[in-house]
This record gives C-alpha cells, sequence and structure tokens, in this order.
C-alpha cells in the first residue's frame, strides 16, 4: 500500500488547507527528479512481487473461521528475525497492510530478481519460504495465512477474532458492517486514510454489488440496513449488496509487481504494454463472488477497490452542478488509466478525461512530451489525502513525498502506475494487482 511516512496524521480540514501547496511544491519535485532520472540508461530490469496474506482464525469444535486479529504482534516477530539475519543473508521481508488480519511479504530487499531467464525458477521457491516462515511465527495461535481475495463473510456479524461491533457514527469509518478494530492500528495512515476519504467524498461510501439470483432469492432482494439513514438508504440499490467503507476494498488481498526498467522510454513502453494486459490478466484470475456473506453476481474484486476509495464529492461525481469543485471527474483515485503515455501510443489516446491545463503548460515548459504531461496532469487534478505535519515543508531538490501524497499514496492508484524514487533513483513500475 506504498511507502509509510511517520508523524502526526493531519485532519482532512488541515489536509484540504495545504492541497494547493503540495500540488504546487508535488509539481516542482516532479520536474526536479524527472530531469535528474529522464537521461539515465543501462540499468538492469529487475522485478519483484508482493503477496498480501489473509489471516484466519479456525476454530475446528465450533466450525467457525475468523480474520483473526493478529498481524501487528506477528509481523513483530518476523521483522524480529530479519533484525538478527545479515542483509545479504535475507531471503524475505515484511511489513504491515491496511488492515489488522492482513500481512505482506516480498523477497529480500538485496534480493530483486533479475533479467536473466533462470531468475524465473526461484520466484516460486521465495513464495514457499515466505509461507514457510509465517506459519512458523503463527504456531500455536490456531491461525492459517491464506491466499485468498476476499474473506467471503467481511462484514457479517462476528467476523472478526476478537469480536468488535461496527461503529456507525463517530467512527473512523462510520462503517454499518466494518468494525474500525480490524483497521491495523501500528500506524496512523490506514485510519487517517479511511477517514479522510470519507470525509472529503461527504459521505459513506456506497459500493452496490448485485446479488446472484437463483429459485430462492426473494426478487426484488433488499439488503436490510441496520440503519434509518435516509442517505444510505437510499444510496443501497434493489438486487444488491450494500458495502460501505474503505476497509471492504483495502481490506483485500492481492498479488503486485514491480519493474525497474532499463530507462525511462523503455518504463513508459512497459507501462502502455501492461495497460492492454492487466485486464486479461484480471479476468483470468478473477476470484471473488462473495460480499458480507452473500453470493454476488460478479467474481472480481476491482470495482470494490475503485469504489472504496472514491474520494470523489457529489459535484466530482456529476450528481450535482459544479459550485466548489473544479472538475467533474468521471472515474475514483482508484481505477484504470486514462491514457496511454509513450509517444509512440499516441494514436490510441481517443478517450476524453479532464486534466489541469496549467499544470501541463508548466509540465511542458519545463521539456515534458505531451503524453507525459497530460499524464501527470490528470493526476494532479485530485486532492492530498493522508499528510504528516512534520512533511508538510518540502525541498523539491531532494525529496518527493509532495509528489507522492498525490500520485502514489493511495491514492491515484490505477492499474498501472509509473513511480521514481529518490531514494534509489531508478524508474519503477507496478503491474495490475492480481
Amino acid at each position: 500500500m506504498g511507502l509509510l511516512s511517520s508523524g502526526k496524521a493531519l485532519s482532512w480540514e488541515d489536509t484540504k488547507k495545504n492541497a494547493d501547496l503540495v500540488r504546487k511544491v508535488g509539481i516542482q519535485q516532479l520536474v526536479t527528479h524527472y530531469h535528474r532520472l529522464k537521461d539515465r540508461t543501462n540499468d538492469q530490469l529487475k522485478f519483484g512481487d508482493e503477496i498480501e496474506y489473509t489471516i484466519v482464525r479456525l476454530d475446528h469444535e465450533k466450525k467457525v473461521a475468523q480474520l483473526a486479529l493478529v498481524g501487528p504482534e506477528t509481523l513483530e516477530k518476523l521483522q524480529e528475525e530479519e533484525k538478527r539475519t545479515l542483509p545479504e543473508n535475507i531471503l524475505t521481508a515484511w511489513m504491515p497492510e491496511y488492515a489488522a488480519y492482513m500481512i505482506e511479504a516480498t523477497p529480500g530487499k538485496e534480493r530483486p530478481y533479475g533479467w536473466c531467464v533462470m531468475n524465473y525458477n526461484i520466484v516460486e521457491s521465495n513464495m514457499f519460504t515466505r509461507r514457510k516462515q509465517l506459519l512458523k511465527a503463527l504456531e500455536g495461535t490456531g491461525c492459517v495465512p491464506l491466499c485468498i481475495t476476499s474473506f467471503p463473510r467481511l462484514g457479517c456479524p462476528g467476523c472478526t477474532h476478537p469480536c468488535y461491533k461496527p461503529t456507525a457514527e463517530g467512527g473512523i469509518s462510520n462503517s454499518l458492517f466494518f468494525p474500525d478494530e480490524a483497521i491495523w492500528s501500528g500506524h496512523p495512515r490506514y485510519r487517517t486514510l479511511t477517514r479522510n476519504i470519507r470525509q472529503r467524498r461527504g459521505e459513506n461510501q456506497a459500493i452496490n454489488i448485485p446479488i446472484f439470483k437463483d429459485k430462492s432469492t426473494p426478487s426484488p432482494f433488499i439488503d436490510q440496513l441496520p440503519t434509518s439513514d435516509a442517505v444510505r438508504l437510499n444510496n443501497t440499490l434493489p438486487d444488491h449488496v450494500c458495502l460501505d467503507c474503505m476497509g471492504f476494498g483495502m481490506g483485500m488481498c492481492c498479488l503486485q509487481v514491480t519493474f525497474q526498467a532499463v530507462n525511462m522510454d523503455e518504463a513508459r513502453h512497459l507501462y502502455d504494454q501492461l495497460a492492454v494486459i492487466c485486464p486479461i490478466m484480471l479476468a483470468i484470475s478473477a476470484a471473488t463472488p462473495a460480499f458480507r456473506g452473500y453470493l454476488c453476481d460478479i467474481d472480481c474484486r476491482w470495482d470494490i477497490i475503485a469504489g472504496a476509495v472514491d474520494d470523489r464529492t457529489r459535484e466530482e461525481r456529476g450528481q450535482e452542478p459544479l459550485k466548489n469543485d473544479k472538475f467533474a471527474i468521471p472515474k475514483s483515485r482508484y481505477e484504470t488509466i486514462s491514457c496511454y503515455i509513450h509517444p509512440k501510443s499516441d494514436a490510441f489516446n481517443d478517450k476524453l478525461f479532464p486534466y489541469d491545463e496549467d499544470i501541463m503548460k508548466t509540465l511542458q515548459a519545463q521539456g515534458f512530451d505531451d503524453q507525459l504531461a497530460r499524464h501527470f496532469a490528470y493526476l494532479f487534478i485530485r486532492d492530498p489525502i493522508s499528510l504528516f505535519e512534520e512533511k508538510l515543508l518540502q525541498d523539491p531538490n531532494t525529496e518527493t513525498d509532495h509528489f507522492e501524497a498525490i500520485s502514489f499514496a493511495v491514492r491515484t492508484y490505477n492499474d498501472i502506475h509509473i513511480l521514481t524514487y529518490t531514494e534509489h533513483s531508478v524508474h519503477e513500475l507496478d503491474d495490475h494487482e492480481v
């Protein structure tokens, strides 16, 4: 879920006040690091994967499976083992994810896979090592790690262990179904994102999933929400299951792949090629047919993720005339790409989408070609969602936090995204999370 910054997380009100500053400095950071990296070449093609695990507690006597909120203590065990190992001998790296029942693992920081064909032989072996380490850390707990996209009963009463009730009013999620205690509490980012996305939107998310109908399904099927809130009830469609917060999307798991390209041109070419391949991979790997305990008439998680982080206001969604907002935005910030970015692909950019014309002109004046300038001008119509007080004053020449606050940090997070990191001075791409 991106790089974790530390510090005091700002409220949505304070984040909104600093949005223009973040955009301005973020573009300066982009320009600085683009010029530093644009002519760099001859890097090796490298790649790595990230696997997110769902930790489930199995009660064999009662025949009950629950999401086990043991992620923080399990991560502590795994990272302690890392600290006792020499860097060159670390085969795996462990980190937190959005939910307290999740944990993420990658190959060791010193062990990315390379361009040679023989590297493909060690991918599965490293995945096996990660699973073996996680199973050892969970010994004696009655818990097992599952590589599933979504726990089918997420949002049902008693779906977590320990069992918590959701806080429908005055909580972080304000969810009717998802308890705040299921959000990872070890870093302020996750709860801040959950709260700020909801507050920017002005209401809870309304993700309607079509119910699968058989001969016993009522018609129409009406999802009985435990609330009298007129807005929530009006946002619920007949014959659909309602999901109402970020946790239903970010509480899912996936496999991600990150590539380091040889140079910027190759990175942009790879971006465009993956944009075509990823929907096919998404269809092949679709494995999410159940939500809140209901069998639904879809089997892919993508629309749920998109809806879970949809922070657009009613004006931006086209439900009210533009008055306080600048753009009508057709997509959630977590969605498919809107344009190709390599100059040779420009003939296929036949779809209209909003972008900030002033930012595009600024980038063009700094030597960005039209395709790349338009891409970033589109990303920067968004507001930052998560800011830290200690990171507000940024040096455009050495830092990238404000650029990442909009382009990467949950996020104008497309199915493909192109990244640059100061720390490593590399070009990176992330393919579709499938």
